[in-house]
């Protein structure tokens, strides 16, 4: 069965850095793409970051361009992110599509897992 379990999270003070890391089973990670996505309390879901099957395309949600950095390989996907700041606090969680390219819609994931969460606080 396919398996997504997310990892790095934690408490960090604003302009702070962290990797999450999602880690994969269960199924050929290189056939998908795979989207981060993050939901604070109150919020909605946002789409953060995508890349696409052999990282030939990288989008990121205008809000962390330039401070988040999105990476794979063989089984796992990272999300590099540095500058952090309050409004970055939230449930990050990644998803993996077979069907779309690198898309920010939640609803075409295949499978997804169940987050860690990211604190960022003075």
């Amino acid at each position: 069965q396919m398996q997504l379990v997310e990892s790095g999270g934690g408490l960090v003070q604003p302009g702070g850095s962290l990797r999450l890391s999602c880690s994969t089973s269960g199924f050929t990670l290189s056939d998908y793409s795979i989207t981060w996505f993050r939901q604070a309390p109150g919020k909605e879901r946002e789409g953060v970051s995508c890349i696409s099957r052999n990282s030939a395309t990288k989008k990121y949600a205008d809000s962390v361009k330039g401070r988040f950095t999105i990476s794979r390989d063989a089984t796992t996907s990272y999300l590099d992110m540095n500058g952090l700041k309050p409004e970055d606090a939230a449930t990050y969680l990644c998803g993996v599509s077979l069907h779309y390219w690198c898309e920010f819609q939640f609803s075409v994931m295949d499978s997804w897992g169940r987050g860690t969460q990211v604190t960022v606080s003075s």
